[in-house]
C-alpha cells in the first residue's frame, strides 16, 4: 500500500521527487461491471410511476485509461504529460437524448473521450516554489486532487462530486506551488469556466469543456488550495475556485448589450481530507457552488438560436452541494499473514443536489440525492486493487430508488523511473 500511495502523490504532482530520474512511465486504469436494479428509460424521471417496475440493465465499461509520462531535463526542469482513454471511445458516442423527447444522437466532443489531461513544463526552484505552464489538473475538492482509482473505495469515482464539479478538471493556465514543513499550497490562473454549458443534472460539470479546437478564455478562472499535514497520517484540505461565467464562450456575445452587464459569476468552495493509519483509511469532502445571475444565463441557453448549437439548454440552479465520507478498515491480518496483501471493508455515505433553485426556479426533486454504498477492497498487491460493492441510491417520492452491485479491477503504478 506504501508504494501506492507514493505513486498517487508523484503522478498528482509532486514533480519534486523525480529529481533523482530522468524518464518516468506510469499510469492508471480501471474496469467495471455494473447490474444497476432500476430503469434505464430516460423517461423515467419525468413519468415515475409508469417505469417503476421496468427490468434491471448491466453495464461493462472501462471508465478510464491512462498514461504518463514524466521527464526530468535537470537544473530544475521537468514536463508531465497524462493521456486519458475514456470508455474504450474514439470521440463519437450514439446517445438516447431524455431532454429532447428521447431521440438518438451522435455527438461529437472536443477531443472526444481520449483526452490529454496534463501536458506542462515546470522550473522548480525549490520544493517551496515550483513553477508550472501548461495543461493541468485543476484541484478544486477531493476528487480532483486525488482522482486515481486507489484513492477511493469505490467502484467508480465519488458521486457527488463527480456530479456537481468537472472531473478530473484539467485547464490550460499557470500553476505556483509548493511545500514547506507541513503547508503545501498551490494557486492557479485557468480559463474560466463556461456558463453555457452548465446544466441542471451536473450543474458546473461539463463547463471546462469546450467543443473546439480552441478553449475560450475570454474570461479567466482563479484558483486557490491549501493543504496541512500537522498531525501524522491526516491531510486536511481547503480549496476554491471564483471566476466570471457569462460571456466566456464563441463568439464573444459581449456585443449583446441586452444581456452585457450579466457576469453569471461562479464560486465554488471545497473541504477534504484524509487520514491513513495502519489498518484503517478515511476520507471525506464537503462542496458547495454558487452561480450568480442563474435565472437570467438558465434564459440565455434556453433561446438559443440554433438547434445544433453545441451548448446546454437545461437551466442551471444558483446553487449546488456535495458532501461524503467514507471509511475502511484492513481485515487482512485476521485472515492471513501477508505483508504486501490488504483487504479493506468499507462504507460510504454521500449526499448531493446538482439543483438547489433559488426562489423563482422551477424545483426538480429527484436531484436531490443520498447515496450509500459498502463492499470490499482487497489489494494483492499495492498496485493492484479488486473491488466489490452494493449501493443505493436513496431519491425522494415518486421516483424510485436506485440500488446497484459493482465490480472492479483498478491498478496504479510506475512502469519505468
Amino acid at each position: 500500500m506504501k508504494k501506492a500511495i507514493i505513486a498517487a502523490a508523484a503522478i498528482v504532482g509532486a514533480a519534486y521527487a523525480l529529481d533523482a530520474q530522468e524518464l518516468t512511465i506510469g499510469g492508471y486504469g480501471e474496469v467495471a461491471l455494473s447490474r444497476n436494479f432500476y430503469s434505464d428509460n430516460v423517461y423515467r424521471y419525468s413519468s415515475p410511476t409508469e417505469y417503476a417496475n421496468d427490468p434491471s440493465h448491466g453495464r461493462f465499461d472501462i471508465p478510464h485509461a491512462v498514461i504518463y509520462i514524466g521527464y526530468d531535463f535537470g537544473h530544475g526542469w521537468s514536463m508531465q504529460t497524462e493521456i486519458e482513454f475514456e470508455h474504450t471511445g474514439t470521440g463519437v458516442a450514439v446517445e438516447k437524448e431524455f431532454t429532447e423527447a428521447g431521440e438518438w444522437e451522435t455527438e461529437i466532443e472536443k477531443g472526444g473521450e481520449v483526452e490529454l489531461e496534463q501536458f506542462w513544463l515546470q522550473k522548480s526552484f525549490n520544493p517551496a516554489l515550483n513553477l508550472r505552464i501548461g495543461h493541468i489538473v485543476v484541484p478544486v475538492g477531493g476528487l480532483n486532487n486525488a482522482h486515481e482509482p486507489l484513492n477511493f473505495f469505490t467502484v467508480y469515482r465519488p458521486e457527488g462530486e463527480y456530479t456537481i464539479l468537472p472531473s478530473t478538471w484539467h485547464d490550460t493556465g499557470v500553476s505556483l506551488w509548493g511545500r514547506a514543513g507541513n503547508w503545501r499550497y498551490e494557486a492557479q490562473l485557468i480559463a474560466g469556466l463556461d456558463g453555457f454549458m452548465f446544466d441542471r443534472d451536473n450543474f458546473v460539470h461539463y463547463g471546462a469543456k469546450s467543443p473546439y479546437e480552441f478553449k475560450v478564455a475570454n474570461n479567466m478562472g482563479y484558483v486557490a488550495r491549501v493543504d496541512n499535514y500537522s498531525l501524522r497520517g491526516l491531510r486536511v484540505g481547503l480549496s476554491g475556485y471564483y471566476g466570471r461565467s457569462m460571456h466566456n464562450a464563441y463568439p464573444n456575445d459581449m456585443h449583446n448589450t441586452r444581456y452585457a452587464d450579466i457576469k453569471g459569476r461562479t464560486y465554488i468552495a471545497a473541504a477534504d481530507f484524509t487520514y491513513t493509519g495502519k489498518r484503517f483509511i478515511a476520507r471525506g469532502n464537503a462542496d458547495f457552488g454558487y452561480v450568480e445571475d442563474a435565472v437570467t444565463l438558465s434564459t440565455v441557453k434556453r433561446n438559443l438560436s440554433s438547434n445544433n448549437s453545441p451548448y446546454k439548454k437545461l437551466p442551471v440552479a444558483s446553487n449546488a452541494v456535495a458532501a461524503g465520507v467514507e471509511m475502511g478498515y484492513d481485515i487482512m491480518p485476521w485472515i492471513a499473514s501477508d505483508a504486501d496483501s490488504r483487504l479493506f471493508v468499507f462504507g460510504r455515505y454521500e449526499y448531493y443536489d446538482s439543483y438547489i433553485p433559488s426562489p423563482d426556479q422551477q424545483d426538480y426533486p429527484f436531484t436531490d440525492r443520498h447515496r450509500i454504498a459498502a463492499g470490499l477492497n482487497w489489494f494483492p498487491i499495492p498496485e493492484i486493487a479488486l473491488k466489490a460493492e452494493y449501493s443505493h441510491r436513496f431519491l425522494k417520492a415518486p421516483y424510485k430508488d436506485e440500488p446497484s452491485i459493482n465490480v472492479g479491477i483498478a491498478y496504479m503504478a510506475f512502469f519505468k523511473k
